[in-house]
């Protein structure tokens, strides 16, 4: 699988403060090549969205043909999901 990483996404990425964070982001996207055999996703109820949790991070994301797309990284609260 190919990834591809929304504008927002990536601006949301470079916001996080915490160097580890950001490693440990980037890293489990990486693993997203072998989607769907990957950890810690989940698809997302009444959206075509999935996520990733990687700690309090969500990435949310949409597979397209054999393209990944990750729309967004947020941290994790009562708002994430809407």
């Amino acid at each position: 699988m190919q990834i591809k990483w929304q504008n927002r996404a990536l601006r949301q990425l470079r916001k996080i403060k915490s160097k580890p964070d950001r490693i440990k982001i980037k890293n489990a996207v990486r693993e997203l090549e072998t989607f769907p055999n990957c950890p810690g996703v989940k698809k997302l109820k009444h959206r075509v969205d999935y996520r990733l949790r990687v700690g309090q991070w969500r990435i949310i994301f949409t597979e397209q043909l054999e393209i990944i797309i990750i729309e967004e990284v947020k941290k994790r609260n009562e708002r994430t999901y809407t």
